[in-house]
C-alpha cells in the first residue's frame, strides 16, 4: 500500500514529466507513475499522444531547398542598392527612427542617467539642494509653538537668575 502512493501523481507532476518521457525512451521506465496516472486520465493521455504526433511530424518534416538563382536575385539586388542615389538626410533619418530598436543609444541614455545621478548627489552633499529644507513656510501653528518654546526658555532663565539671590531689590541701596 505503500508502495502505490509514491508511484501515484497527479496531472502537475504528470505534466511536468511529459517532455521527459517523449524525449527518452528510457525515462518510461523510470517514471512508471506517470504511466499509470496516464492510464486512468484522459487528459493527459490526449495531451502525450497530440504531443507524440508532433514530434513526429517535425521529425519527418525537411527544410525546403532554395532556389537555384537565389544568389543571382540576391547579388542583383544588393548591386540596384548600391547604385541606386543615396538618401537625404531626413529620410535617412525617418527610416531610423521608424525601423531602428535604438540599441546603439541605449549606452549613451545609461551614462546620461549616470551623469544625472552623480550630479544630484554631488549637489545635494554640497549643499545645492537641499529637499528636506527646501523654503517652504512653515504652518502659523509651527511658528506659535517656536515662540512659546522661546518664550519658556526666556521665563526658566529669569527664574534661574531671581533664585541665585541676585533679585532686583538687593541691587538697591543699603539701609542702614
Amino acid at each position: 500500500m505503500n508502495m502505490t502512493m509514491k508511484t501515484r501523481i497527479d496531472c502537475k507532476e504528470c505534466k511536468e514529466l511529459l517532455p521527459d518521457l517523449l524525449l527518452d525512451p528510457q525515462a518510461v521506465a523510470e517514471h512508471a507513475g506517470a504511466a499509470e496516472h496516464m492510464k486512468t486520465c484522459a487528459a493527459c493521455h490526449s495531451e502525450y499522444e497530440g504531443l507524440r504526433a508532433t514530434f513526429a511530424l517535425m521529425d519527418e518534416w525537411t527544410a525546403p531547398e532554395p532556389s537555384t538563382y537565389f544568389d543571382t536575385r540576391l547579388h542583383a539586388r544588393l548591386r540596384e542598392e548600391m547604385a541606386a542615389q543615396p538618401e537625404g538626410l531626413w529620410e535617412r533619418l525617418r527610416s531610423f527612427v521608424l525601423y531602428s530598436t535604438g540599441r546603439q543609444f541605449r549606452p549613451i541614455v545609461a551614462g546620461a542617467m549616470g551623469c544625472l545621478l552623480l550630479l544630484g548627489g554631488a549637489g545635494t552633499f554640497a549643499g545645492v539642494y537641499q529637499p528636506w529644507n527646501h523654503g517652504a513656510a512653515s504652518s502659523a501653528t509651527v511658528n506659535d509653538l517656536k515662540i512659546l518654546d522661546n518664550n519658556a526658555q526666556a521665563e526658566q532663565q529669569l527664574n534661574q537668575l531671581l533664585d541665585d539671590g541676585s533679585s532686583p531689590d538687593s541691587s538697591a541701596a543699603p539701609t542702614t
